[in-house]
C-alpha cells in the first residue's frame, strides 16, 4: 500500500527536510519514528525539500509498505514516537501512481513579517521583524510584477543543480493584521515549483519595490539577466512556512 502523510514541523532546530550526515533533519526524524513504531525501515519521499530553519504545516510525503496500521491511524501511531516539533497531521492511502513529489501541481508558501521598533519574543520564532513597511496598497500593487512565467535564476542561491530556473507563479497575495500591538504582514506565494531561496528573495524584493528602493525596470532586468547581484538580500529562513501542496488542478 502507498501511504501518504501530511506533516507539520517547526523548522528552527532542523537542518531542513532531507537526510544529511551529522545533522538533524525532518526526514530522518520521521523515518526513525516509523521504524520504532512499526519495526520496518522506510524511505519517505516528500513533495520537496524545505531548507534549514523553514517551517511547514502542509508538507506531504509518501512511502510504501505492507503494514497492519491503516493510513488514517498512522498519525496517532507515529506521533507518540515523534519529538514535539514534528507532527503527522493526516494520513491516507493512494494508488501507486501518486508521487508526493512528481505529481504535485502547485505549492503555497507563506512568509511572515511584523513591523515593530523592537523584537517581540512571542513572534520572533516564526516571523521576521522589520522597522517599517510600505502600505498594504503598495505591496499589493507590487505583487503583480512577480506573477506569471519568469526565469527566476536571479532569485536562486548559487550552487543549485536544477535543470531549469523557469517557474510559474500563479498568485502573490499580501494579508495584513495586528497582534500584540504590532502590524503583521503575511505574503502568500503560490507556484508550480520553487528554487532554493526563491520565496525569501522574492519577499525582500517585494518590500524594496513597494518602498521605492527598486523599480519595475530593475526587476525586469533581473528576470532578463539572471544575475543575483541585481536583487536585494535574501530574507531569513524563520519567516518562511510551507502551507499547502496541491495535487489536482
Amino acid at each position: 500500500m502507498r501511504y501518504v502523510l501530511k506533516i507539520a514541523y517547526d523548522g528552527t532546530d532542523f537542518a531542513g527536510w532531507q537526510c544529511q550526515k551529522n545533522a538533524r533533519t525532518v526526514q530522518e526524524t520521521l523515518e526513525n519514528a516509523i521504524e520504532t513504531a512499526l519495526g520496518v525501515k522506510i524511505r519517505t519521499t516528500a513533495s520537496g525539500r524545505t531548507d534549514a530553519g523553514v517551517h511547514a504545516v502542509g508538507q506531504v510525503c509518501h512511502f510504501d509498505g505492507d503494514l497492519s496500521v491503516p493510513p488514517e491511524k498512522m498519525p496517532d501511531c507515529l506521533n507518540r514516537h515523534l519529538p514535539p516539533d514534528v507532527r503527522v497531521i493526516e494520513g491516507w492511502g493512494a494508488d501507486e501512481k501518486f508521487d508526493a513529489n512528481r505529481t504535485a501541481k502547485k505549492k503555497t508558501y507563506c512568509y511572515s513579517l511584523y513591523v515593530a521598533p523592537r523584537e517581540m519574543p512571542l513572534k520572533e520564532r516564526y516571523a521576521v521583524r522589520i522597522e517599517n513597511a510600505p502600505s498594504l496598497e503598495k505591496l499589493q500593487a507590487a505583487t503583480k510584477l512577480f506573477e506569471g512565467e519568469h526565469d527566476f535564476k536571479a532569485f536562486c542561491a548559487s550552487g543549485s543543480s536544477v535543470k531549469t530556473t523557469v517557474r510559474t507563479v500563479y498568485e502573490v497575495r499580501v494579508e495584513e493584521g495586528e497582534s500584540f500591538g504590532s502590524r503583521d504582514l503575511r505574503i502568500y506565494v503560490t507556484g508550480n515549483g520553487f528554487l532554493y531561496n526563491m520565496v525569501r528573495t522574492m519577499t525582500g524584493e517585494l518590500l524594496d519595490i513597494a518602498s521605492g528602493k527598486r523599480s519595475k525596470e530593475s526587476l525586469e532586468e533581473a528576470f532578463a539577466n539572471g544575475e543575483r547581484g541585481l536583487l536585494g538580500k535574501t530574507m531569513p529562513a524563520k519567516g518562511l512556512c510551507l502551507r499547502e501542496v496541491f495535487y489536482q488542478e
